[in-house]
Parts: structure tokens; sequence; C-alpha cells
């Protein structure tokens, strides 16, 4: 592609670009907490934000995004800082540094949707800032503080990859020169039916620090499960959401409830991991319906 294209040769998207295949769609950038965010946005109306996990940037979302905007939204979705085209710096991985980011980005009142990592970003920013954080769906995660801590425990039948993350220096250098493999696996477990833009993905992760920026997300999780044991019960609509073939639903839902006061629960039939992928229109009625 060319730049008129909004995607120069080294597949970084120009400010103000218009995002190729998504009409109304824009790629901007934003001066934010000492860092530097790409984010996409699009449509008119209440504000949403969709928050991606790991290991995907603002694209795992690309399906539902129009949808969304379809049924009278402004839709924003960011990458992370440490992913994607959003700078990689080597401190702020706190998941309440990384809300910061996302707050001072001046949407004003959100609804916010956060998957995975997402998802304990999005509780960060909606305990910050619960005036502002209008309504939160909690996807294909689990909290730390709130069972994390157990299901990473891999002798206890938990997920081995959060302790090899967590070994920022030692995870970036076993994948160096390896994305492929090794984010291939993981995509084939979590998005049977495909990842979205799987080499504008990977572009992403290869690209200088895009590993090591992902896995700083994992490097602070202890810290991240303390912070939100100390947070007081979130106030707004908490909606936890799974895919019918993601993760087991209960160990979220049991730590949503400890830490808010108000919580529904849905499931997305079709959907893996990867939410934004599998059924993108149920997805995007069912959000529809919980932030009318």
């Amino acid at each position: 592609m060319t730049p008129a294209d909004g995607i120069p040769a080294d597949g970084t998207p120009v400010d103000g670009s218009q995002v190729d295949g998504m009409p109304g769609f824009a790629h901007r950038y934003a001066e934010v907490n000492g860092t530097r965010l790409h984010y996409v946005i699009g449509g008119e109306g209440p504000v949403v934000v969709l928050l991606h996990g790991w290991p995907f940037t603002w694209r795992e979302w690309r399906p539902t995004m129009p949808l969304l905007a379809e049924a009278g939204f402004t839709v924003v979705a960011p990458d992370l800082r440490g992913i994607g085209d959003s700078a990689k710096p080597a401190t702020g991985y706190t998941k309440r540094e990384v809300a910061e980011d996302l707050h001072q980005l001046g949407l004003g009142s959100v609804r916010v949707v956060g998957a995975d990592i997402g998802a304990m970003v999005a509780h960060a920013w909606a305990a910050a800032y619960p005036q502002e954080v209008r309504r939160l769906v909690l996807a294909e995660s689990v909290l730390p503080g709130y069972g994390l801590e157990e299901a990473m425990n891999p002798a206890t039948g938990g997920y081995w990859h959060f302790g090899f993350h967590m070994q920022v220096d030692l995870a970036e250098q076993l994948t160096e020169g390896k994305e492929a493999a090794y984010l291939e696996r993981m995509w084939a477990l979590m998005a049977p039916g495909g990842v979205p833009d799987a080499e504008e993905q990977l572009r992403a992760y290869r690209a200088p620090g895009g590993m090591r920026g992902g896995f700083q997300h994992y490097a602070t999780l202890l810290e991240d499960g303390a912070a939100i044991r100390a947070a007081p019960p979130l106030p707004m609509p908490v909606l936890v959401l799974n895919g019918e073939h993601g993760l087991p639903q209960e160990p979220l839902l049991a730590g949503a409830r400890r830490a808010a006061l108000d919580v529904r629960a849905d499931v997305v039939p079709g959907s893996a991991h990867c939410l934004g992928a599998g059924n993108p229109r149920r997805l995007a009625t069912r959000l529809a319906e919980f932030f009318a």
C-alpha cells in the first residue's frame, strides 16, 4: 500500500487516514500520560471504547466496530501502550497506568468493553473514574486479585503462559524471530475461525519492541491484583461476557461479583476467546442492548 491508502511502506498508519475497508473510521494518535497512543475512531453517538487483549491489537474488534457504529455509537478502539501502533515505553504497564492513558484521551462519558488483558485495564479505568465509565463489560478474562492468581498456577491446572510472559526479558529473547510460530499457535486456540487481519497483527508484534510491549502487561499482574482488592466496589452496571467456546465464565463472574455491585452475565454463541471475531453481529446486538 501507499501512504494515500493510509498505510505507508512500513505498515504504520498515518494520522487522520481512513481505515482500509471501514468507511467512516480513521486512524488517530494522541500524546497522553507521557506516551503516544494509536486508536481508531468512527461513528456518531454515545462513546463505546473497545479494549483488546493479548496477543491482539485494536484489530481484534474490527468485525464488530461497524456494527456498533450502525447501532448509533461512536466507536473507539485503541492499541494499548506497548502494543500495535502505540508507543512502547519501558515503564508504565500497571493496569492503573494504562487506564490513565485512556482517561487522558478525553472522551468524556464512556461505555467500556475490555477483553483478556483489556478487561483488567477496563476495571482499573472504572475504579479510578467511576463517573466517567457509565457501563462496563468484562470479557474473556480473570481479574487479578479475584481469581487470576489461582488461574495462572500450572501446578493446579492453571495457564502456564502467565508465568512465562512475566519473565519479560526471557520471554522476549525466546520468541525473537519466532513471533509467527508462537502467536499463530495461540491464535489457533483463541480464534478457531481465524483472527481478523492476522498479517497486520503479526506485523505489529514483529515490530521492534512489539513482543516485549505485550509481555510488559503481564509483568505487573501481582501488583495489579493488590490494586484491585484495594479498590471500592464498582457502582456502574457490569456485564460479564464470554464466548461460547472461550474461557470458562465462572472465574471471571465470581471475581466481578466481588469487585462490583451490579453484575449481569451472558454468552456470545459461536464466539471463542477472540470475542470480536466469532459472532460479531450477536456481540454488537448484545452490547447495544446493555448500553441502551
